[in-house]
């Protein structure tokens, strides 16, 4: 299936994130979705969660209601699905959206896996399952054994060849790395510095050169938090501080580490009261004192710059100037529905740069199928 026989979004270069956060309605995305593609957005992005957040669910539904807009699931991972199954979940999305859908995968969190039986991800199952999934999609028919598992043999019920992208989630050096070889796209973490973002980019585009693949056909996608002024101040606290406070509860270490803060304040912030007793995620139950405090006792004020905030005009600015400054293709504007998104999306129109190169709709190429 071609998307070149769909309408461009108006800006394919700019994504977000469906139900942003937590969420227990997933019947919220189909109104998202259908606002996203009204604004001119490029890209849904959906993450997924052991709940009410089902990779292959959800983007049947943004597929469904949506003509331009690209689907990603960013991400999924291929251990929690038969490989067959995952497949057959791609070229079924690939098909229903005519060539607009991109399969995330990521590596997990180790801890959920172990209480689950689900074996740890490895970068050798990564690259792995990411060749087998790609042999399944050209029609192949084979038996398997490697670290992705052993398959006596595994085929698709077609003879068709299915061409969809696989888009890595990463964040640390060695997955960076890993995507760079072996991805058509790679979304970077949220809370990023630009700086760090440079140096990601910078690490991709190597990476795909030393594995002989063209590093300029790898699409990257920084994910930024983009919070504008007129957004109230509770939720801006929970898409700001709850959001980073959340993310250093849980993978705390290599956020630190690759954006070169200082360790010493991420164990002041592991070992203040607050935080070393606390039993919730705070982007979700966070009070508006709890956030503040960490705000302006422990985080430290230069982390909280690594998301965009202000007025629409300048966010719509930054998230211009963030291209240049980085070197990625695409943004993602994490952390708000596109009703919250509207009126930087308005300010971008007036401010985006009249260089800015024609993507495709599908989040994970960088021309067109």
């Amino acid at each position: 299936m071609r998307e070149s026989t769909i309408d461009a979004p108006e800006f394919p270069e700019l994504g977000f994130y469906g139900l942003a956060g937590h969420s227990e309605t997933p019947r919220d995305l189909v109104g998202e979705v259908i606002e996203a593609e009204q604004l001119g957005l490029g890209s849904v992005f959906l993450s997924e969660r052991f709940n009410y957040k089902d990779a292959a669910v959800l983007a049947g539904v943004a597929g469904a209601v949506s003509t331009k807009l690209g689907i990603a699931n960013a991400a999924t991972n291929h251990a929690t699905r038969h490989p067959v199954v995952t497949a057959t979940m791609a070229a079924t999305m690939n098909r229903l959206t005519n060539g607009r859908y991109a399969l995330g995968l990521g590596r997990g969190f180790d801890m959920l896996f172990d209480l689950f039986g689900v074996p740890r991800i490895t970068n050798a199952q990564l690259v792995d399952a990411v060749e087998l999934l790609r042999k399944l999609w050209r029609g192949e028919k084979f038996g398997h054994d490697g670290p992705a598992g052993k398959y006596p043999y595994l085929f698709l019920m077609s003879d068709a060849v299915e061409r969809i992208p696989v888009l890595m989630v990463a964040i640390g050096p060695k997955s960076v790395q890993l995507a760079g070889r072996i991805a058509d796209a790679v979304v970077l973490h949220t809370f990023m510095s630009d700086e760090a973002v440079a140096r990601s980019v910078a690490a991709i585009r190597r990476s795909a050169e030393e594995a002989g693949r063209d590093p300029d056909a790898v699409r990257v996608w920084a994910c930024t938090a983009v919070v504008e002024d007129s957004i109230p101040e509770q939720i801006r606290l929970r898409k700001t501080v709850g959001r980073l406070a959340t993310y250093l509860q849980g993978y705390g270490d290599i956020l630190v580490k690759t954006n070169g803060w200082d360790l010493a304040d991420l164990q002041r912030f592991r070992g203040d009261e607050l935080v070393s007793g606390y039993s919730g995620a705070f982007d979700q139950v966070g009070t508006t004192d709890q956030l503040e405090y960490l705000r302006d006792k422990i985080i430290p004020k230069h982390w909280l710059t690594a998301s965009i905030t202000g007025s629409a005009r300048s966010c719509a600015e930054q998230v211009r100037d963030q291209f240049g400054d980085t070197g990625v293709n695409s943004i993602i504007m994490h952390g708000v529905t596109p009703a919250q998104l509207a009126p930087v999306v308005k300010e971008y129109r007036a401010v985006r740069s009249p260089a800015m190169p024609t993507l495709p709709a599908n989040p994970g190429w960088m021309a067109a199928a």
